[in-house]
């Protein structure tokens, strides 16, 4: 039986695909679906490349499967594409959001596969706190929300930027789940390398900031310094 954890690259996948496993539900191999739509509402799409070293930092084996249209069509068509052919587990990192969760669901049940998501209705803060807490090193790569500026991309999301994003009483999700803000997770005490960011690009609109990794390595856990080398 092989499970299946849906993973972009962020916390939320990464942390719920960890919970599944110490819960006894195998996720043998993460799956990222790669859409042509950067405003997807349905897939993360920041720095979709680094799952790969995510994977191979975990030991796992890693799948990307091409989102042919922009529609919502296309995009079900491909997540059940992609489940098709498996006969475990689909984990799968949602918090609140029905929208995600119901296409999951539809994609997963046509292909006869059970869905677990750990993170499901959990509070959002209550969820990064853990993922915090569990070591998972989370990085800010994209930022679309009033308050969260250029300066933050490429911070390490730690607790008090947690309150700080918590405290904003008309502010952002305090887990980005509607899109306010995304991250990529650049280590965690589940990987056997770390994921160094050696050269990157910053691009900064009037209503967005964005980290894109222009160039990234493996290097071993024993090594020192931040994940975040140098930038361009």
């Amino acid at each position: 039986m092989t499970g299946t954890a849906l993973a972009s690259g962020g916390k939320d996948s990464l942390y719920a695909a960890y919970l599944a496993e110490t819960q006894g539900w195998p996720a043998d191999e993460l799956v990222t679906l790669r859409p042509p739509n950067p405003e997807s509402m349905m897939f993360h799409t920041p720095n979709l490349d680094l799952v790969a070293f995510q994977a191979e930092a975990w030991g796992k084996s890693h799948r990307a499967v091409t989102v042919p249209g922009r529609d919502d069509a296309a995009e079900v068509a491909s997540l059940e594409t992609a489940l098709a052919g498996g006969s475990g587990p689909v984990v799968v990192g949602a918090i609140a959001s029905s929208y995600q969760w119901s296409r999951v669901v539809r994609a997963a049940d046509r292909v006869r596969r059970r869905v677990y998501a750990p993170l499901w209705r959990v509070d959002p803060a209550r969820v990064v706190r853990a993922e915090i807490a569990a070591g998972l090193d989370i990085r800010l790569v994209h930022l679309a929300a009033e308050g969260l500026g250029p300066e933050l991309l490429g911070a390490r999301l730690d607790l008090p930027l947690l309150e700080r994003l918590a405290s904003r009483a008309r502010g952002p999700n305090v887990a980005g789940e509607g899109g306010e803000y995304e991250t990529l997770v650049v280590d965690a005490p589940f990987f056997r390398q770390r994921i160094v960011l050696e050269e990157v690009r910053r691009t900064v609109t009037a209503d967005t900031a964005r980290l894109d990794i222009v160039r990234a390595r493996l290097a071993p856990k024993e090594s020192h310094g931040t994940a975040l080398q140098s930038s361009a």
